[in-house]
């Protein structure tokens, strides 16, 4: 959760005294508008009623659904802390959103580009040093993070990304609509981590790789176009042609999986299954089958 500025704190504390809401509770839907993306937040919070929703423009849902009264105090909070927000351009991410929640609490986060700051100078929260950011200068302030042993981990929720380091390779994964919401780390014989989501155990291989160290990741090379062959030949030259066009078909076929056997290795390798020392020797192995 990001720190907030001395605007930023007193911002809360006006709104707070305004709507007869505690400085906590105000703070607290302040992330909740943040991550809805100031259209539109998932909040959890005593003084709200428990967990409840609210659109901009739309529908107010509190936990104690009779109370219109306590339903028309968090519509007018949730729009003054929208307003507040939009006028801080780098907290609104741009382009298609969807809300997400962890663990039945909405976390802040935001991945428009800076760190909350704007052009007046009354900027929300303190930002993050540049350093801290491993995963790079596109995602901003994730949901979770963690890692030891030489990896490391990040996930943001609003941008579908997964952030993954190890030893010193960063991995970004799209999440797709897999809603992150635990993470199991072991360490038995080897380094591992394991990601579940509300459709259970998450295979990072099924995960779509956005960059490797900041760059695209390399397309699989297609295999070359089958050998065409005249037919001008006598039929004995034709038959012998036909027996070497198999064998460098199967050829073909071998060095393609090969070439498909080494994508899975480097993924075993970037989740932290198989070491450096144990990677190389299974490459050499194979690249001596070509």
């Amino acid at each position: 959760m990001a720190q907030l500025s001395p605007a930023g704190i007193k911002a809360v504390q006006d709104i707070a005294q305004r709507h007869g809401f505690s400085f906590d509770a105000v703070q607290s839907m302040l992330h909740s508008v943040i991550n809805g993306n100031g259209s539109m937040a998932q909040f959890s919070h005593s003084e709200f009623g428990g967990s409840g929703q609210w659109m901009q423009g739309g529908m107010t849902m509190v936990g104690d659904m009779f109370n219109n009264n306590l339903k028309g105090r968090v519509d007018s909070l949730c729009s003054e802390l929208s307003r507040l927000i939009l006028n801080q351009p780098d907290l609104v991410r741009t382009g298609s959103f969807q809300s997400q929640t962890q663990n039945g609490n909405t976390a802040y986060n935001s991945f428009g580009g800076g760190s909350g700051e704007n052009t007046n100078g009354n900027s929300l929260f303190v930002a993050a040093p540049a350093q801290a950011n491993w995963w790079g200068p596109d995602l901003k302030w994730p949901n979770s993070a963690g890692g030891q042993n030489g990896m490391r981990y990040a996930w943001f929720s609003q941008a579908r990304r997964l952030a993954m380091e190890v030893n010193g390779q960063v991995i970004i994964y799209d999440t797709l609509d897999h809603n992150i919401g635990g993470v199991s780390q072991q360490q038995s014989g080897g380094y591992s981590v394991t990601f579940s989501s509300q459709y259970g155990y998450v295979d990072l291989t099924s995960l779509p790789v956005i960059s490797i160290n900041g760059l695209p990741p390399l397309a699989p090379t297609p295999p070359p176009p089958a050998p065409s062959y005249s037919n001008s030949n006598s039929n004995s030259n034709s038959n012998s042609n036909m027996a070497s066009g198999n064998t460098a078909g199967s050829s073909t076929a071998n060095s393609h999986d090969i070439f498909a056997s080494l994508e899975k290795l480097a993924a075993l390798q970037g989740r932290g299954i198989l070491s450096d020392q144990e990677y190389a020797d299974k490459k050499a192995e194979l690249l001596s089958r070509l």
